[in-house]
């Protein structure tokens, strides 16, 4: 479907022409003074030069030729050359009820279907999700939706930290906690117990354990050390207990993720690269781009021109062992195997990007990828506490995301229970629908780049720029329809009668190129601006509109259709922010 503001540009291109100026010049834009006028179009200052005529002397020509359009009801030349517009209600109205009509409201998809493999999430197997595990899960989550809206295969990957040191601290743990367990025998054949040694609270209580221990006592971290290098070469007793670590992990982690309504289409870690890593190295030294320096192994990656210093990625170090770089590369060489992608896309902390940078340009130098793959990094800033810090707990621990989670949803439960609106189980259930909204929408609606500040009383609001608003404006949409009793889906979208039905439907048109800006740029944040801006329409609409009692039946039904196509374009935004709504508030 052909977007508002393409028609109304072929329509200005073609008043240019008539009027002997290049149609090129006849772009229209979103009016930025929507005090004056509805649309713009600036063109008639470019054309100045080439028809060597002054700006505003175009712009009344081009004016004149526009006059007695079938699409604007006003146009107006203003000093120095600019063409104000305001678009007719009937076309309008006929615009965006074919929005309605249409698939996906008129957002327009990829001409070929691209390939996209999203690598985000990548906690750490055996610990907790925390806090800093957050902007990753829900960022990439709501870019992963947004690349699907658009018509590509995307493959979501967690892409698990399950093969470095921390295994290794786990396992020599274990052993020094339960030196009897058939794993630490090496004489043992049989087959190993199908219960995992331990609990995931045992778990998640060994690590940091272990790892406090290894920093004082050297002894036990060459213990863990020499533990990481057995499993990495299959030792069966050590190989037996990383799959129960990974049983038990991966299902807390699931659980955990699915609070937060994310979800992963795979689940490989770097335990999964590490079958390729010796044949990459093989082939990466044939080609004479792997090279020694001083002892290590490393691909050269400085370019001419570049602007900062770009040190050589390391594979591998002088005493043998790989590095994160290594897995990196070799994990892009396994996703070019099994999903040859078009693009593959990684969502890490910013203070990753030189890392990044680093792997890509391996990847390309050594042809690990073509030129026709893109490689792109998204890094994010963090989540700050009200003293501008990374949040803690108030103990200043790293906050856990389950305890994160769990406060939000206690808030906000316990300001719907004030509000005496819901059963104390009704009240529950949707406490938890609104707090993955306020958190998510708190983070989204912030650039992905920046550092944020995390405000439980803000984002859990039920007014202003936050998540919980635009749950109340689709509620209160449910709660009218609901009134209203018919059926919806043959009534037709009519001309607007007042200023606030016009705002609401040029909001509505504008949804197919804000969707295209946000799958565009990658940013979920566009879509947050936009939801926002109908959301503010919707209201605005409301408060000035008889909907229920306008005692004339074929306005309310315009009406009615207006407000069903405004709650579809407002669920389908929050679909894309990785949340949804409630029946009732």
């Amino acid at each position: 479907m052909e977007k508002l503001i393409d028609l109304l540009s072929a329509a200005v291109a073609e008043a240019f022409a008539a009027a002997g100026y290049d149609p090129a010049c006849g772009k229209v834009t979103v009016s930025n003074r929507p005090d004056l006028c509805e649309f713009q179009c600036n063109g008639a200052m470019a054309a100045a030069k080439a028809a060597h005529k002054a700006p505003i002397l175009i712009a009344n020509d081009v004016v004149a030729k526009l006059r007695g359009s079938g699409l604007f009801s006003a146009a107006e030349a203003v000093n120095p050359g600019f063409i104000n517009l305001r678009v007719r209600e009937d076309c309008l109205a006929a615009h965006v009820d074919r929005m309605r009509r249409s698939e996906k409201l008129g957002a327009t998809g990829e001409a070929e279907r691209r390939t996209v493999v999203l690598d985000y999430g990548g906690p750490n197997v055996a610990k907790p999700l925390h806090i800093g595990h957050l902007r990753s899960a829900i960022i990439g989550e709501s870019i992963k939706r947004i690349y699907r809206y658009f018509g590509n295969k995307v493959i979501g990957d967690i892409h698990l930290g399950d093969w470095g040191l921390q295994m290794g601290l786990i396992i020599a743990e274990l052993r020094l906690r339960k030196p009897d367990l058939p794993y630490f025998d090496d004489g043992y054949t049989g087959e190993y117990p199908q219960e995992p040694p331990f609990t995931i609270s045992e778990l998640e209580e060994i690590y940091p354990t272990a790892s406090a221990k290894s920093k004082v006592d050297e002894d036990f971290a060459r213990q863990a050390h020499e533990a990481t290098w057995f499993l990495q070469n299959h030792k069966r007793g050590y190989y037996a207990l990383w799959e129960h670590i990974m049983r038990v992990s991966v299902a807390d982690l699931k659980r955990n993720y699915e609070n937060l309504n994310v979800n992963f289409d795979v689940w490989k870690g770097e335990s999964d690269a590490e079958a390729y890593i010796p044949p990459m190295l093989k082939m990466l030294e044939e080609k004479g781009v792997l090279v020694e320096s001083e002892g290590a192994k490393v691909i050269p990656v400085a370019e001419e021109g570049d602007k900062k210093e770009i040190p050589p990625c390391i594979l591998v170090k002088s005493d043998g062992a790989t590095l994160y770089a290594t897995t990196d590369l070799a994990t892009i060489v396994q996703r070019m195997e099994d999903y040859h992608p078009d693009k593959i896309l990684y969502l890490t902390d910013k203070r990753q990007s030189l890392h990044f940078e680093q792997v890509f340009r391996a990847a390309r130098k050594s042809g690990i990828v073509s030129g026709s793959t893109e490689l792109q990094h998204i890094g994010f800033g963090t989540m700050n506490g009200k003293d501008g810090k990374p949040f803690k707990t108030r103990s200043g621990g790293v906050m856990r995301l389950e305890t994160l989670i769990a406060d939000i949803t206690s808030y906000v439960e316990q300001k719907i229970l004030e509000n005496q609106t819901l059963s104390p189980e009704e009240a529950k259930q949707t406490a938890k629908v609104i707090a993955v909204a306020a958190l998510k929408y708190g983070d989204l609606s912030n650039l992905a780049t920046k550092d944020y500040i995390f405000d439980l009383e803000r984002f859990s609001a039920f007014e202003g720029n936050t998540g919980p608003y635009l749950l109340y404006t689709i509620v209160r949409i449910k709660s009218i329809l609901s009134r209203y009793g018919k059926p919806t889906e043959d009534l037709s979208i009519a001309a607007a009668d007042s200023a606030e039905a016009k705002a609401l439907q040029l909001t509505l048109s504008q949804m197919p190129d804000q969707l295209a800006i946000a799958y565009r740029d990658s940013t979920p944040t566009a879509v947050c601006a936009y939801a926002y801006e109908l959301a503010g329409a919707v209201n605005k609409f409301y408060h000035e509109t008889r909907i229920l009692t306008e005692p004339d039946e074929e306005k309310q039904r315009g009406y009615v259709a207006l407000i069903c196509l405004a709650k579809r374009a407002l669920e389908e935004c929050i679909d894309l922010l990785g949340f949804s709504a409630p029946d009732r508030m």
